[in-house]
């Protein structure tokens, strides 16, 4: 049986469709899901809505992270200031098992309007199943958190 987690997840506007098929989809494979928001299509700033999941996470509170916009771009870029987050833009399932076996990576970022439906659910699941590889990866990480 698949382990499961908890999930944070946040978007913007342009992000909302998929946070939205990510929530039900995630919910359904039995993990536990928190939506930090956004709750539409309405303009509005991602900042105000990835920030919130990445210090949740760094907090400790989730497990993952997930977060999305147009390109996702900006949403890793928010989620990596916070510390002790490792957020990856992932556009297909080749990175995202990357920035979980080689990062230990526990923010994912995506982008609406540079994927399908059906490959951000399988990056998704294909990130979330991925394990850490340790060895030699432990030592850059803490040159990437700075110890």
């Amino acid at each position: 049986m698949p382990r499961t987690f908890t999930i944070a997840i946040g978007s913007d506007h342009a992000g909302f469709k998929y946070k939205e098929l990510l929530k039900a989809a995630l919910l359904a494979d039995g993990h536990s899901v928190r939506d930090l928001g956004t709750d539409s299509e309405v303009p509005c700033d991602y900042p105000d809505f990835i920030r919130p999941v990445a210090e949740a996470v760094a907090r400790g509170e989730f497990e993952r992270g997930i977060v999305l916009g147009g390109s996702g771009n900006g949403e890793a870029i928010v989620a990596n200031r916070v510390k002790g987050v490792r957020c990856g833009l992932c556009w297909n399932e080749q990175v995202a098992i990357w920035n979980r076996a080689h990062n230990d990576g526990n923010c994912l970022s995506m982008g609406q309007r540079t994927i399908s439906e059906e490959e951000a659910l399988r990056i998704t699941r294909t990130w979330l199943a991925t394990e850490f590889e340790g060895g030699r990866h432990i030592a850059r990480i803490r040159k990437i958190d700075g110890v």
